[in-house]
Formats: structure tokens, sequence, C-alpha cells
């Protein structure tokens, strides 16, 4: 059955277009068409005169409404995380868990498993940040549960994960570069970061397989003029990408801007978010505008997608069409989603987020993935 997406202005991923109609067949759009051509009986939905974008991807966020998903890994934790991300326009993530020992991490991936089986939505698989991170740069992370992994282990975790994890973030001079490429071989993205890499070290893992960097500038080795470390390394590297926080707390803008202007295209937005969480070892608490433990350590954004957007646009002299592929056509290609999410255009996923013109608000509609 089709369906029109009727009195909007439509952001195709590369232009903006006005009185036009976007034609969808199910999950997949069909065409785009002058609004004056559709039939009189085609079923419409009307946009209220709001922006029509691509939905956003959220590559790292840990839970939402109360319920961090490592200490609540089930269904509940899951569901409440995708509405939650439907309303800030934002149609998949990773749902992210930091480092914890190996039976909760298992946990985890089942927890997933079960959620898919009895038709979730709206999580396309696991972000494991940790625990094969430096301690030295474990920034909130438990030091007790750091490792680095034998070969042995890799392959076992790959195997009980079938397919969960979909990114793994990691410290290359704490891990052999074979587990790199075995998580690169079995369809994993490495991402570098809680990472004391030199330059050297850290260039050495994206040329060994390594494609992503984890929250640039935070918790890294910084840029300095006598060693870049991982933040030179990152602006460097030709085709390595990396997710930033642009929140104003973790990254100021001036920062922002900066890597921006470098890295171009490679750079996309991340949440970072967490939630308020009263138990388990990794325990938040809002403060204004950010979480921090209860020590007093920064540990996770309150971020949306939809307020990075805005924050770039207002804050960091992004243009809006700009910081829109940063929420979504650029992470889709980090995913290998670039196909199918980040454009509006025929044979794309027909999911959309509908968002109101001062960029104060934001929806869902369409297909979720």
């Amino acid at each position: 059955m089709l369906q029109a997406y009727t009195n909007a202005t439509i952001f195709t991923g590369s232009e903006w277009i006005e009185n036009h109609a976007v034609i969808v067949s199910g999950d997949t759009i069909e065409t785009i068409v002058l609004a004056e051509q559709l039939p009189a009986d085609m079923e419409r939905i009307d946009c209220n005169q709001q922006l029509l974008v691509p939905t956003f991807l959220d590559l790292q966020i840990y839970g939402a409404a109360g319920k961090l998903f490592s200490a609540y890994p089930g269904n509940e934790a899951l569901q409440l995380l995708a509405e939650h991300n439907a309303t800030c326009g934002t149609g998949t993530c990773l749902v992210t868990i930091a480092t914890q020992p190996m039976p909760t991490i298992l946990a985890c991936i089942e927890a997933i498993k079960t959620y898919w089986q009895q038709g979730g939505k709206g999580i396309m698989g696991m972000h494991l940040e940790g625990p094969f991170i430096n301690a030295t740069k474990r920034g909130a992370h438990i030091e007790e549960w750091v490792q680095s992994p034998t070969m042995e282990e890799v392959k076992t975790l790959l195997q009980k994960a079938d397919g969960v994890i979909k990114i793994v973030t990691l410290a290359p001079e704490c891990v052999d570069e074979a587990v790199i490429r075995e998580f690169a071989e079995n369809g994993v993205i490495v991402s570098i970061g809680h990472s004391n890499a030199s330059f050297a070290e850290a260039t050495r893992a994206m040329n060994n397989g390594a494609s992503t960097v984890t929250h640039l500038y935070n918790a890294m080795s910084p840029l300095h003029h006598r060693e870049p470390g991982l933040v030179g390394a990152a602006m460097q590297h030709g085709t390595a990408a990396a997710s930033i926080i642009p929140d104003g707390i973790h990254v100021d803008y001036e920062a922002v801007k900066i890597a921006k202007q470098i890295m171009g295209e490679r750079l996309f937005f991340i949440t970072d978010a967490v939630t308020d969480t009263s138990v388990g070892p990794y325990q938040h608490v809002l403060n204004t505008d950010h979480y921090d433990l209860p020590n007093g350590t920064l540990s996770g954004s309150a971020l949306t997608m939809l307020k990075a957007v805005q924050n770039a646009v207002q804050h960091c002299n992004i243009s809006l069409e700009e910081a829109l592929r940063m929420a979504s056509l650029y992470p889709a290609r980090v995913m290998g989603l670039h196909n199918s999410f980040g454009k509006i255009e025929t044979g794309f996923a027909a999911q959309f987020a509908l968002v109101s013109k001062d960029l104060s608000t934001a929806g869902l509609h369409g297909s979720i993935f």
C-alpha cells in the first residue's frame, strides 16, 4: 500500500526541496514527486510544514528512562531506549555497555538476541566499549575489569555474540594486532578509544583494520606538538572516521570546529548519553546538562541526536545540512548502511525524522529498523 508524506520541506541528504511528496511502499521509498501529481485517492501523511529529513543513527548510547542497559539487560530497557530515541528523530542505535566482567557482557548479548527474536525494533546491535582499553585513559570505566584479551577469548566472544556486537572500542597499544584483525575480519567495526596510543601506534592500528575513533578528544592521548597522539592520528589519517560528542561539556565547541575543519565528512555525532542510575556498578547522576558518577567524574552526556544537530548549527558554525548528515549519513557510512540510510531517495529506507523548523522538536516516522 502506497502512502505519501506531504506538506513538508524535504532534505534529501544533499538538497532541500519544496512542494514535493515522498511516496513510500512498506519499508521503502518508492519515489519523490511534485505534490500536485499525487493521485487524489492516495493515502497522505500531513507533515504540517515541518522538515522531513533522514532518520538519525546513534552509534553510542547506554540507556534511557532510568534503565541503563547494562544494569537492566532485558526487553524493557531496550524498548524504553527505542521509544526515547523515536521522540528525538533517532530511528536506530547501537546500545552501548562500558567495561564490564564477561558474564555481564554475555547477558547483554543474550538480551539483545531475545529482543530481536520477540520482534523488538530500533536497536541494531551492541557497541562494546571496553574492557579491552587502557586503564590510564579509563575515564569513568572501572579499572579492575579492564583487561587485554587473548585470541581465544576474542574468538569465544565473537562466537557467542553471533553478530550482535557491531562496534568494539579498544586501545590498540593494549591488544595484539591480531586481535584487531580478528574483530575486523568477523564484521565488527574496530574503534580506537580510551587509549594512550602514540601517533605511530594509532596510525598502525588504523592501517591494520581499526576504522573509527571513539568520542574524539575524550579519554585519549591528546594532540601535542612533540607527540600528536591519537587525536593527531585521527585528524591526519585519510580514511578513519571519528565520533564526537557536541554538548559543549565533553568537547568545547571551538574544538568541534577545529576537528570538523580538518576531518570533514569523517566526523560524525554520537550522544554518549546515559540515564539516571542508582543501581549497579555505574551509577549516573544528572548534573544539569550532563551526568557524573557519585564521585564527580564526568560519566556521560544528556544529549539527544536532535540536540547535537542544534548545537552544531548554533555553536559550531556547521550548516544545518551538514549537521543533519553528521547525524544520519555519516554514521550510516560507518555502519555500511549508506545505501539504505542517510538519504531520502528512491530505494532507501522509509524512515524519517520530522523536525520542527526551529529544531526544538522531532519525531520518528516510517518503518523502524
